[in-house]
């Protein structure tokens, strides 16, 4: 069907508009990944940088000599895959028997945990619970308290109610139970909205600073986020001063570092999401029209 003038138009606005939002998105990281392969006085050169000045990995090298950053990368790597591991199993088992409208209390219970969605103990509260159960200091202070989100809750049990029940109904009739019917029916069918939710919790926890900056004091605890903070915000460099010394590269220590620190603590996440991605929508469609 050959398209009106209007509507050609309304695509040529839209493709203008996409554009825009993509070069918007992206120059800024474009901007970082030149400026830590620039070098000297290019990477202190005003307005937005296109093309590396004075192109060197120096600044990379410099980064992937300090020990701090790859024991931040090694207990946020960690942190993730607990947080996303246990988010699910929990999730998923909570949002299962919610999915079920002949269950008791499915109302009441729904609503115990919206009310979480609204209002929440505050920081001292959660500061202290965390310290009478023993988990300062410890991986645990970072996982536990978010292994359970109120949105990916509704969200996997509304997707859990969009399965044909026929599916679990034939298995009842050959004698499967209802956990049985969770592990090998419903799971392996909602591999959607199951990485739609992992990626959310991987990015949470891969982000998160502020718990570990509250409940972790011991620097080789720390994570990721806190020792790119140190470094980039708090302008922070005692701990690579050692090694500064020992490379002589003191020239690096500024905008090209920073960038370089920068790029390389996003960068797991870019690698990860173009094999979630094609489940996100799906996941997310199938996981709020019902409910």
């Amino acid at each position: 069907m050959k398209k009106t003038k209007s509507e050609k138009w309304f695509d040529i606005l839209l493709y203008a508009l996409v554009s825009g939002i993509l070069m918007v998105t992206l120059l800024p990281f474009w901007n970082q990944i030149v400026i830590s392969l620039s070098s000297g006085k290019g990477a202190y050169s005003s307005g937005l940088m296109l093309v590396p000045q004075n192109f060197s990995l120096a600044a990379y090298k410099l980064a992937l000599e300090f020990t701090g950053l790859w024991i931040g990368y090694g207990n946020t790597l960690l942190r993730t895959v607990l947080g996303v591991t246990l988010s699910l199993l929990f999730t998923s088992m909570l949002a299962y028997p919610l999915s079920k409208l002949d269950l008791p209390l499915n109302r009441t219970i729904t609503m115990f945990i919206l009310f979480t969605m609204i209002f929440s103990g505050g920081l001292i509260p959660s500061f202290l619970l965390i310290k009478n159960l023993g988990l300062l200091g410890t991986i645990w202070a970072l996982v536990l308290p978010s292994l359970v989100g109120t949105y990916n809750v509704l969200i996997m049990r509304n997707f859990f109610r969009s399965l044909p029940e026929s599916l679990e109904e034939s298995a009842k009739v050959d004698g499967a139970g209802y956990f049985m019917i969770f592990c090998r029916i419903t799971l392996p069918l909602s591999k959607p909205v199951l990485a739609t939710v992992a990626l959310w919790v991987a990015v949470y926890h891969w982000n998160a600073w502020f718990d570990a900056m509250i409940y972790i004091k011991d620097p080789g605890k720390q994570v990721l986020q806190i020792v790119l903070r140190k470094i980039v915000l708090e302008n922070n460099l005692d701990s690579m001063q050692a090694l500064v010394n020992r490379t002589d590269t003191t020239k690096h220590l500024g905008r090209e570092l920073y960038a370089t620190i920068v790029i390389l603590s996003i960068l797991p996440m870019l690698i990860i999401y173009p094999f979630v991605q094609k489940f996100f929508v799906q996941g997310i469609m199938l996981g709020a029209v019902k409910g």
